[in-house]
């Protein structure tokens, strides 16, 4: 038991780091918030807040490993390196696939109900 509690506080301290240290860990996760309090409020489905939970929870990992993978490169290497350099743009690009991803969940999912209010709002005028 001891070796997994010891697994939880290592896995909670790497997460702290994240979101004390990474500002785009902390906007996508006020993103993700809001994203899904506008889903309660709609009264999205069971399966649509499931899928605006899993493409913001995709976004958070993405940022996870983009830390992971730029603090790697600066422990090991302090030189200009094209190969670290790209390595770190690669790991930024699947962060960047990932907010894409979760763009467009977050249109198919909440689009029709936010459409559905603006349309009732403009011609009810």
């Amino acid at each position: 038991m001891n070796k997994i509690g010891s697994s939880l506080r290592s896995a909670c301290y790497g997460l702290g780091y994240c979101f004390a240290t990474q500002r785009n860990m902390a906007i996508h996760t006020v993103i993700a918030a809001v994203v899904l309090f506008v889903g309660l409020l709609l009264g999205v489905s069971l399966t649509g807040m499931l899928f605006l939970l899993t493409a913001a929870a995709a976004v958070l990992i993405a940022e996870a490993f983009n830390t992971a993978v730029e603090q790697t490169i600066d422990l090991y290497t302090k030189e200009r390196s094209q190969l670290a350099h790209t390595a770190k743009n690669v790991a930024a690009g699947a962060v960047l696939l990932a907010s894409i991803f979760a763009v467009l969940v977050g249109l198919f999912v909440l689009g029709p109900p936010l459409w559905r209010i603006f349309k009732a709002l403009l011609f009810t005028a």
